[in-house]
């Protein structure tokens, strides 16, 4: 198999790929999804299991060995395990992890271990179980719930996301580290980022992560460290504790020199950078019968679109799709 074949124009290789499965979602955060929303993609644009596997299959065959499954909520897509387990088995996917909000998870997880999946990443934003229902509009028993069923099933490690807002929850970072500390998760704060209207009202909000790093290090020893996992976060290692916590900065200290990814949404649109419109729609190209090698072929030319930073900061109106409608 060829390595590193897929080189954006800025020299960075692409090993990973973050698979959205559905738009859809089971909660409504506040900064993700306006209440009410109801302009999902029509079923009959969602990339089938076939179409997706082919996909991933030739990302595989491509150099890429990371997939992370996402959504929206990726386990209110029918039979996700399934999926799973077919993902698993591709040649040169050797790393294949799930992102979810952990509603849905006590029911699914020890399917989705069976399956291949390995890693998971949850969001949780608050250990308040009313602040919880205001930011989400679900329940935080659920969420626990599913955590605990997610560490009798084996996953290890299981990565807490804790988007941090000015006001509303920021004063839980100690308490969520403590929890993590004690539960054996690893924890990693995000900041707001002003995907659609929600992301963009949410800037009012926005908390440069500095600042709870500041806090933190009050009261804990933060010693720079690294974790697997080809993502974002530049973690830290909690005293001699054995934990790591990670710090995801994409308006304060943007990491776009080290992007290594790439989107696929639910209906086979490739978008090259979070912080973009542009997109490659690979359906119609499905759809139409290509093969392997003309699949592989317009997945180097999408690449080769690949921008060489968002700009977020710059420009906070420019991306008007929901992040849900992209995947995490």
């Amino acid at each position: 198999m060829n390595q590193h074949r897929l080189t954006d124009p800025f020299g960075r290789h692409i090993d990973y790929v973050r698979l959205s499965v559905t738009d859809r979602c089971d909660l409504r955060c506040t900064y993700c999804m306006p209440k009410g929303y109801k302009d999902f993609e029509i079923p009959d644009n969602w990339l089938s299991f076939h179409e997706i596997e082919r996909v991933i299959a030739a990302f595989g065959r491509l150099g890429v060995g990371r997939v992370r499954i996402t959504g929206g909520e990726p386990l209110v897509r029918k039979d996700l395990p399934r999926l799973a387990r077919r993902l698993a088995r591709l040649t040169g996917i050797r790393d294949l992890s799930l992102s979810t909000n952990a509603v849905k998870l006590r029911r699914h997880a020890e399917a989705l271990r069976e399956a291949g999946v390995t890693r998971l990443n949850v969001s949780l934003d608050t250990l308040d179980a009313e602040r919880f229902q205001q930011i989400t509009g679900g329940k935080l028993e659920k969420v626990l719930a599913g955590l605990s069923a997610a560490r009798e099933a084996g996953f290890a490690p299981i990565k807490i996301n804790m988007v941090v807002m000015k006001g509303i929850n920021d004063d839980e970072a100690g308490d969520m580290l403590d929890y993590c500390l004690e539960q054996g998760f690893t924890l990693r704060f995000i900041e707001t980022m002003p995907m659609g209207s929600t992301g963009r009202d949410a800037l009012g909000r926005y908390l440069p992560l500095g600042e709870i790093r500041a806090r933190l290090e009050q009261r804990y020893e933060l010693i720079p460290a690294s974790m697997d996992g080809g993502g974002p976060a530049r973690y830290y290692q909690v005293g001699d504790s054995g934990m790591r916590i990670g710090f995801i900065t994409p308006m304060s200290q943007h990491f776009c020199e080290t992007c290594n990814r790439v989107r696929l949404s639910t209906d086979g649109a490739l978008f090259m950078c979070l912080g973009q419109e542009s997109r490659y729609p690979l359906r119609p190209l499905l759809r139409s019968g290509v093969d392997d090698s003309e699949l592989e072929q317009a997945i180097i030319e999408a690449i080769a679109l690949k921008p060489e930073r968002h700009e977020f900061n710059e420009k906070p109106e420019q991306i008007v799709r929901f992040m849900s409608a992209t995947g995490g």
